[in-house]
């Protein structure tokens, strides 16, 4: 990033803010601090991060959440976004407008708190979307900024 260049703001969007969105702006805090400020939110947040996020964080990509919150996409709404990303088709669906017109990318990733099963194929699930994400995450932090200007879901 060139000195003095505003770092561009980016919100993950998905239904509970407690897991793929989270995943998402953690990622982006780390990997992106130079570029980018990460936020995330809900469409209809679970009021808590699942207690799974944070151990993924935690123990596979040695990040501390203890800070994260879930919350409503309206907590938001006064910030001006360069980039909203979807992680959801339920978020995708229930996207609001946002000021300033930014642009609008989707992941489709799985929910991995709508897994039922054992302790360990839950904690299986939260593990591939925090990898899918983290993937993703890094895509996104090798664009150039003349490449994020173009980005466009819809």
């Amino acid at each position: 990033m060139t000195t003095g260049a505003r770092k561009k703001k980016v919100l993950f969007l998905c239904t509970g803010n407690s897991a793929r969105s989270i995943f998402g702006e953690y990622f982006l805090k780390e990997m992106g601090k130079d570029r980018f400020e990460a936020y995330s939110a809900g469409a209809e947040p679970a009021g808590k991060v699942n207690p799974l996020t944070l151990r993924v964080l935690q123990d596979s990509y040695h990040l501390d959440a203890r800070e994260a919150r879930s919350k409503p996409v309206e907590a938001l709404k006064h910030i001006n976004f360069d980039l909203v990303v979807t992680v959801c088709d339920n978020a995708r669906r229930a996207c609001p407008i946002f000021p300033g017109g930014p642009k609008i990318i989707h992941w489709d990733i799985p929910d991995p708190a709508a897994v039922a099963g054992t302790d360990s194929e839950k904690l299986r699930a939260f593990k591939a979307a925090a990898q899918a994400i983290h993937r993703r995450v890094q895509l996104l932090c090798a664009l150039p900024d003349e490449k994020l200007a173009s980005l466009t879901e819809r």
